[in-house]
C-alpha cells in the first residue's frame, strides 16, 4: 500500500498527567480540549495554519497565561487532530489509506487551505488521494471502507463517490492494466511485499477477479459500487451475477459458502436478534434490486436460495414476487431440492410454502405463449412483390417459432420437475388437496407424455391422507390419465386399494386394450368397451411403450409387482366389488357414461386375457430372479 510521509522534525509529543504537551523552549499558551483530552501547545504554529482556530481564539477571552479553546465536534477525534498538530509543528507525519479520511476530515473541520497558506493539509492530502490511492485497487478499496466512520463529511467532501468511482472504473478496465498488487481480501492489511516475484506479478486476472475484494465493502458502498460497474455497460451480466452470489454466500447468514440454505435467525424477542434480521432483510432486498435484467446472468438454483432467504428473514412481498418472476424464467433449470421451500407462516400449517411454488408455476405458463400457425400474408392484388417488411414479418414468425420450440422442450422439462416436486409435498398430512390439483392441472396434458410420476405423487398422498373421502380421492384421481401408465404402474395400479374403484377399472381396460392390441386381437374386444375407449379418445392403433419409474421415496413406496395376484382372480374380486360399489345419486360416469354400462363392459371382458397374463407371468419371473 502507498504512503505519503510529511515533516521532517522528530515527534515531541508526550504525555504528564493526562495532558498532552510539546517539548519546546517556549512556554505554552494555548489550552485545545478534544472528546476529553487535553493539549497544551503554542499560538503561533497552529493559528499559522488552521483558520478555525483563528477565528476562536479571536471570539474567547484570554486568560492571564493560557487561552482555552474547546473542540467537541472534531471529526476523527483525538488521533486525527494530533496528527493535524503535528503537521503544523512540523513533525513527520504518515497518511496512508488507512487514516486518510480522518485526517483529511479533520483538516476541513480546522479550516487548514490555501486562503491559510500555501502547500496547507488539505491540499497535500488531496494531490495524494487522486494521484496515488485513487490510482490503486487496494488502496481505493480501503479507504472507501474508512468513510463508513465519517459519513456526512466524506459524502461532502466527495470521498467516498470518487473511491466507487475509482473501483468501478477498474473494474471496467481490462485487468492487466489495474495496479492490483495482491488482492484486498486475500492478501491482508499490509504493505506491498517485495518478495513478489515477476511471475506472479505478470499472471494475468480472471473476468471475475474483482468480486471477491468488494464482497468485503458493506451493503451501502457495494450497492453503490455495482450500479456504477452496470452503468458502464461494459460488464458481462453473468459476470455480475457470480459477484452478487458471492456476495450474498459473504454476508446473508441463510446461505452458506456452498449455496444451501442454514438454519433460520431463532425468533427472539431481544432487540439485537431483531436488528440483524432487519439488516438482513434490508440486505438481501438490496440484492435482489441489483439482480441483472437478462435471462441467465444468475443460476436458478441461486434465486431458489434467496427466495428461501427471503421467506426466512420476512422480506417484502414485493421482493418474494420478483424472486418468483425471475425464477419462472428460467424455471427447467430447477432441481427438487431447491424448490422445497419451508413454509414459515403461522396461517399456513405445511412444511413447505406450494403457494409460492403455484406463483412461480403461474409465471413460468406466461412465457409459453403460443405464435400464429402461420405468417400474415398479403392480400392477393395488393402486392405484388414480396417488400422488405414482409420479409421481416417472416423472420420474426421463425424467430418465435425456435423460441415456441424451446418453450416446448423447457415445459416438458417443468412437467416433470412438477410432477417430482408433488412427491415430496404430498408427504405433508397438512397438504390441501385443492393446492395438489392446482399444481398438477397447472401442466398442460401435451408436457406429460407419461403420468407415471403423477400416478406416483397420487399414491404418495393417499397415503399420506388414509382419512380421505370417497368424493375427494375421485376428484384427485381425475387428474390421471390412465391412458398414459406403463404397464408397470398399471399393475400397481391394479392392486391398490387406495384407488377409487372406477380408477382401477379404467386401468385395466386401457391395458387389456394394449394386450389385445398388441396381439392382433383388437377386434374381439366388445362394442361397449370399444365405445368407453373411444370416449378417452383411445387410439387403438399405436401401441405405447412402458415407460420405467425411478422411485425416489422411501423404502416403503418401492413399488414391486412381485408376489401380485392372479389376473384371473383379480378379474374376478374387481367385478364383485364394482357390482357391490356404491354408486352416484345420478348413476353416471364422469365422462357421461353410466355405472351399468360400466359394469357390463367390465364383465363382458374375456375371463383370461391371455396377452396380459403373459405379461404379469414374465414379469413377476423378471421380478422374482432380481430379488
Amino acid at each position: 500500500m502507498k504512503f505519503m510521509k510529511l515533516g521532517s522534525r522528530p515527534d515531541t509529543f508526550y504525555s504528564a498527567e493526562a495532558v498532552r504537551s510539546v517539548s519546546s523552549e517556549v512556554s505554552s499558551d494555548l489550552i485545545i480540549q478534544v472528546k476529553g483530552s487535553r493539549y497544551l501547545l503554542h499560538k503561533f504554529p497552529l493559528l499559522s495554519k488552521c483558520l478555525r482556530l483563528q477565528r476562536l481564539c479571536s471570539e474567547s477571552p484570554e486568560s492571564s497565561q493560557h487561552q482555552i479553546i474547546q473542540l467537541p465536534d472534531l471529526p476523527g477525534g483525538v488521533e486525527a487532530f494530533e496528527t493535524c498538530a503535528k503537521f503544523c509543528y512540523g513533525i513527520t507525519i504518515t497518511i496512508s489509506a488507512f487514516n486518510i479520511v480522518s485526517v483529511r476530515c479533520a483538516a476541513e473541520y480546522l479550516q487548514m487551505t490555501e486562503d491559510v497558506e500555501k502547500g496547507n493539509l488539505i491540499y497535500k492530502l488531496e494531490v495524494f488521494l487522486n494521484s496515488c490511492l485513487l490510482r490503486g485497487w487496494k488502496d481505493s478499496i480501503v479507504t472507501l471502507q474508512s468513510t463508513k466512520s465519517f459519513p456526512l463529511w466524506s459524502e461532502d467532501l466527495r470521498i467516498t463517490s470518487r473511491c466507487i468511482d475509482a473501483i468501478a472504473s477498474k473494474v471496467l478496465t481490462h485487468p492487466s492494466k489495474v495496479n492490483l498488487s495482491r488482492s484486498y481480501s486475500r492478501g491482508g492489511r499490509d504493505d506491498i511485499s517485495c518478495n513478489e516475484t515477476e511471475s506472479q506479478r505478470s499472471r494475468p486476472a480472471t473476468k471475475g477477479w474483482w468480486a471477491e475484494d468488494i464482497a468485503e465493502l458493506g451493503i451501502d458502498f457495494y450497492w453503490r459500487t455495482i450500479v456504477a460497474i452496470k452503468s458502464g455497460c461494459k460488464m458481462p451480466t453473468n459476470l455480475i451475477g457470480e459477484a452478487l452470489q458471492i456476495y450474498a454466500s459473504r454476508w446473508l447468514p441463510n446461505i452458506s459458502k456452498e449455496g444451501n440454505t442454514n438454519k433460520p435467525v431463532p425468533d427472539s424477542g431481544s432487540d439485537s436478534v431483531g436488528e440483524i434480521t432487519l439488516k438482513h432483510r434490508l440486505l438481501l432486498e438490496s440484492i435482489v434490486s441489483l439482480l441483472p435484467m437478462e435471462k441467465g446472468a444468475v443460476s436458478c438454483s441461486f434465486l431458489l436460495k434467496l427466495l428461501k432467504a427471503a421467506n426466512i428473514l420476512g422480506a417484502s412481498s414485493s421482493s418474494k414476487m420478483e424472486l418468483a418472476r425471475r425464477v419462472g424464467i428460467q424455471l427447467e433449470e430447477a432441481r427438487v431440492s431447491d424448490l422445497l421451500i419451508p413454509s414459515l407462516s403461522y396461517t399456513n400449517e405445511t412444511l413447505y410454502d406450494v403457494d409460492i411454488v403455484i406463483t412461480i408455476l403461474e409465471q413460468f405458463m406466461l412465457l409459453g405463449q403460443s405464435p400464429p400457425t402461420s405468417p400474415p400474408r398479403a392480400k392477393l392484388g395488393f402486392e405484388r412483390r414480396r417488400s422488405r417488411s414482409a420479409e421481416n414479418i417472416d423472420f420474426e414468425f421463425q424467430e418465435s417459432r425456435r423460441s415456441s420450440s424451446a418453450s416446448h422442450s423447457s415445459k416438458l422439462k417443468v412437467a416433470k420437475l412438477v410432477d417430482r416436486y408433488l412427491q415430496e409435498v404430498t408427504r405433508d398430512v397438512n397438504l390441501p388437496l385443492s393446492k395438489v390439483i392446482t399444481l398438477a392441472e397447472a401442466i398442460p396434458d401435451f408436457a406429460r407424455p407419461d403420468h407415471d410420476d403423477l400416478y406416483r405423487a397420487i399414491d404418495i398422498y393417499l397415503k399420506a391422507h388414509p382419512d380421505l373421502n370417497k368424493s375427494d380421492r375421485k376428484r384427485l384421481c381425475r387428474i390421471l390419465d390412465c391412458k398414459k401408465l406403463s404397464m408397470e404402474t398399471c399393475m400397481h395400479a391394479a392392486q391398490n386399494e387406495l384407488l377409487p374403484l372406477r380408477v382401477v377399472v379404467q386401468v385395466l381396460f386401457f391395458e387389456q386394450a394394449r394386450a389385445a392390441m398388441g396381439g392382433g386381437h383388437v377386434t374381439v374386444l366388445p362394442n361397449n368397451i370399444k365405445a368407453l375407449l373411444a370416449t378417452h379418445k383411445e387410439d387403438l392403433s399405436r401401441p405405447s411403450a412402458p415407460v420405467s419409474i425411478t422411485a425416489t421415496g422411501p423404502a416403503e413406496d418401492q413399488w414391486s409387482v412381485s408376489g401380485l395376484k392372479s389376473p384371473k382372480s383379480e378379474l374376478s374380486t374387481l367385478r364383485m366389488k364394482l357390482a357391490e360399489d356404491d354408486i352416484d345419486d345420478n348413476g353416471m360416469h364422469q365422462d357421461g357414461i353410466g355405472r351399468s354400462s360400466m359394469f357390463k363392459a367390465f364383465c363382458s371382458l374375456p375371463t383370461r386375457p391371455k396377452r396380459m397374463l403373459s405379461k404379469l407371468r414374465s414379469i413377476n419371473r423378471s421380478v422374482s430372479e432380481r430379488h
